[in-house]
């Protein structure tokens, strides 16, 4: 993945050009699906496809949120954020998961009443084909989406693609129902409402658990990797202290490298900015690595792999 990631890096305002792009295309293509589900679940009074086009509108919902925190995360470093504005695009794609919150709590609420109700919609074909067209685009739109998030690296892509998923198995899920509804099994329509809220649920669990690898500094490249690229510099004797966080695509970096104590400064100096350039060739994502020089701990305090290591 060290290509996109490359490309991302080097090129940051056409990633976020495309990203702006693939947005605003999904977010039209949701909107269409939104009004076609609600408006025929309205005329027809099938909760399930009611529902269903809720969940949808909730999608073109957290697609606007996604593109307002783009345009946030875009702006530069300043004096109150050292470290950029990225994680508003973090916190933008949390927003998604409060949109199907939402949807879950009315979609619950709706299809109870019609348990109680015990009221029936009417299903013909044209319910059929409006689930079916519907359920192609949606296809059509998570596939689409899921590899413009792996080809630009954005977690944002990537977590409104779990999101654009979820409506996938909704919409199988409604469909089954609404041939259940028309052999005469009108329990089948709220149940499929209520199946709808589980795959909202799992959803939601599934982008939380994403945004907060990220808010709370999980770590992003494996201390190991990151030992093998700085050992391989001449005149390293090793590393310790390795930390990383941030998201996939921009990542902060910070070490303690270890160095002869009787390396004069400027060479120290140089082996930094070599180690730097190497990790940053390796992982591309990087987006900042601070580096801290000393002197290597006692033998016996060192990993035995290095310990007799010299050049």
């Amino acid at each position: 993945m060290a290509d996109s990631y490359r490309e991302g890096v080097l090129n940051p305002e056409s990633r976020h050009a495309e990203v702006r792009t693939v947005l605003a295309r999904i977010l039209f293509l949701n909107l269409l699906i939104a009004v076609a589900k609600i408006g025929y679940g309205s005329a027809s009074g099938a909760i399930s496809i009611l529902s269903d086009g809720f969940h949808s509108l909730t999608d073109a919902a957290s697609n606007v949120a996604a593109l307002v925190g783009l345009r946030i995360a875009r702006k530069p470093p300043d004096a109150n954020h050292p470290y950029g504005h990225r994680k508003y695009e973090t916190l933008a794609a949390a927003m998604i998961v409060l949109f199907l919150a939402i949807a879950m709590v009315q979609i619950a609420q709706t299809a109870f009443e019609r348990f109680r109700s015990h009221s029936s919609p009417a299903i013909t074909q044209i319910s059929f084909l409006v689930m079916a067209v519907t359920l192609a685009i949606n296809l059509r739109v998570a596939r689409f989406e899921r590899r413009a998030g792996q080809r630009l690296s954005s977690e944002l892509l990537l977590a409104d693609a779990h999101h654009t998923r979820s409506d996938v198995f909704t919409s199988l899920a409604v469909m089954v129902a609404l041939a259940g509804t028309a052999a005469g099994y009108r329990f089948f329509d709220p149940a499929a409402a209520l199946l709808v809220v589980v795959f909202i649920g799992h959803a939601c669990f599934e982008i939380a658990r994403d945004a907060a690898r990220i808010l709370s500094d999980e770590i992003v490249i494996s201390e190991d990797d990151v030992r093998k690229v700085v050992e391989s510099v001449p005149s390293v004797l090793g590393c310790h202290h390795i930390r990383s966080r941030g998201s996939a695509d921009h990542v902060f970096l910070d070490l303690h490298v270890w160095l002869d104590g009787a390396t004069p400064l400027t060479d120290a100096h140089r082996v930094s900015h070599k180690v730097k350039d190497s990790l940053m060739e390796k992982y591309p994502q990087i987006a900042d690595a601070i580096i801290h020089i000393e002197p290597p701990p006692k033998i016996g305090d060192r990993p035995s792999a290095i310990a007799d290591r010299r050049t």
